[in-house]
């Protein structure tokens, strides 16, 4: 067995991304592909700007071809010496492509630091990534869809501070988890559709870029094109040459091209110690993982043995009782509603990051935010398999909105009865009975007719319609079909 087979995370003590898509598309080897995808955009950047000769681009992407050459394991090892694994990578790199063509070696990381690279490769495997996740968390939106349509009047126990409260219905509360996830989405598809490619050089200035530019070359030379020094109006002058100056400044146009290879978006400015492209993502990722969490939360309770109103459709085993069906699923995206939000701590504090480029802030992000991106795309993951097997039972719904003898329309009984005898009268006939029938175990009914206010006030038909709890479940079908009109993709 090799040192790499050794201290391989397999996913054993992360069972909620374990075999997922997202844990191949964010493990070492897609982050070793992505950083060298990396340094082939850079090439590839500064040749279609005449910055390297037109061969340089196809010669690293030759060599960075053979993925089989970057051995993750090494360039870990390796990194211990410089902090960074794009170092060794870059070595590497250079190395595969002096054997095949000398001349393009020097092209290698040309003008770059190692945070241009590994940020710019991270953001690449966050988009595929996110992706993935994006998704699977369509997939819950539909499901949850499908649900709430089919349960739209399908009444229960609404429950506050884990108690009955009024009636509700099943479909006003999956079509709750469905706006949950739809707002993550939202908010992680925004998150995607900015994430920046990084370029700035040793300090953020883009200077190297610059002075790597061929004396040939007419970007290296001034430009000659602001505007003539007889404008009368000063500010408009300035304006207009900053304008032509941001057009034609090498490194700016460089950072264009670059993100225009990388597939990312171009970044106002060089981000290397102002983190907000990773700090929203972590709060994007957190917000998701809460998001699927109260989904997970309330099967949890509603599958409990005594309510019953929920199952999944393969509960797990258990090692030492044969008769359990636990909610394994359920179980595994609340474990990841747990982590996520502290990572996405570490990635807020980071934040704080020192000078031009950070000791210790930058570095801090790697793994949590590997880990948040795994982990939120194996609750995702597993909420899709949840909620397209999800198994609701409307007949326990039913027997359990019964257990406790009609008090769960205590509410609605005052409000009707206020009609009859006043609002403060309507009110104690109602408390006094409902606790003679929690104490005598009867129905709330049934007490209700010994009240003396009640008196001849109101029939047994009508009591008995009052204290049905199906008939009281307000506006539920109206909400459910309201969210049900926003789409499942985000606009």
């Amino acid at each position: 067995m090799t040192s790499a087979d050794v201290s391989a995370d397999t996913g054993l003590l992360s069972p909620v991304r374990a075999g997922t898509a997202v844990e191949e598309a964010t493990g070492d080897a897609a982050y070793v592909r992505a950083l060298l995808a990396a340094e082939v955009a850079l090439v590839r950047a500064q040749t279609s700007l005449g910055h390297a000769p037109a061969g340089a681009a196809a010669a690293v992407a030759s060599a960075a071809a053979d993925t089989a050459r970057f051995d993750a394991r090494s360039l870990a090892l390796r990194a211990r010496t410089g902090g960074n694994p794009v170092i060794p990578l870059v070595a590497d790199l250079t190395a595969a492509v002096a054997e095949e063509a000398p001349e393009a070696a020097a092209h290698v990381h040309r003008g770059a630091t190692s945070q241009d690279i590994l940020d710019t490769a991270a953001m690449m495997v966050v988009s595929e990534a996110l992706g993935l996740i994006l998704a699977d968390l369509d997939r819950v939106a539909a499901a949850l869809a499908r649900t709430a349509a089919e349960h739209r009047d399908t009444p229960m126990a609404g429950r506050t501070l884990t108690q009955h409260a009024v009636p509700t219905t099943f479909g006003l509360k999956a079509v709750g988890w469905r706006s949950l996830v739809l707002d993550a989405s939202a908010r992680l598809t925004a998150v995607r559709s900015t994430l920046p490619a990084q370029l700035g050089g040793a300090a953020g200035t883009l200077a190297a870029f610059e002075a790597f530019v061929p004396s040939g070359n007419p970007e290296s030379r001034p430009d000659a094109s602001f505007p003539d020094a007889s404008t009368t109006n000063a500010s408009a002058r300035v304006a207009s040459a900053a304008d032509v100056s941001a057009t034609q400044d090498v490194g700016v146009r460089l950072v264009e091209a670059y993100a225009t290879a990388t597939g990312l978006a171009a970044p106002a400015l060089p981000w290397h110690s102002l983190r907000t492209p990773v700090a929203d993502l972590g709060g994007a990722l957190a917000f998701a993982s809460g998001a699927l969490g109260k989904l997970a939360a309330d099967v949890l309770l509603l599958s409990r043995t005594e309510i019953g109103e929920l199952s999944e459709k393969t509960g797990g085993p258990s090692s030492a009782m044969p008769h359990k069906a636990n909610p394994a699923r359920a179980v595994l995206i609340a474990s990841a509603a747990r982590q996520v939000p502290a990572l996405a701590g570490i990635l807020y504090g980071s934040l704080a990051a020192e000078d031009e480029r950070p000791p210790g802030a930058w570095h801090a992000e790697w793994q949590p935010l590997r880990e948040a991106l795994r982990t939120v795309g194996g609750a995702a993951d597993a909420a899709a398999a949840l909620a397209e097997g999800l198994r609701v039972h409307p007949r326990r719904m039913r027997e359990n909105l019964g257990i406790t003898g009609g008090l769960i329309v205590s509410e609605r009984l005052v409000a009707a009865l206020s009609d009859l005898v006043g609002r403060a009268a309507a009110r104690t006939a109602v408390t006094s009975a409902a606790g003679r029938a929690a104490r005598d175990g009867t129905e709330l009914r049934e007490a209700l007719r010994q009240e003396p206010a009640l008196a001849d006030v109101i029939s047994d038909d009508r009591l008995r319609t009052l204290t049905d709890p199906a008939g009281y479940t307000g506006s539920s079908g109206v909400l459910v079909d309201r969210a049900l009109r926003r789409p499942n993709a985000p606009s």
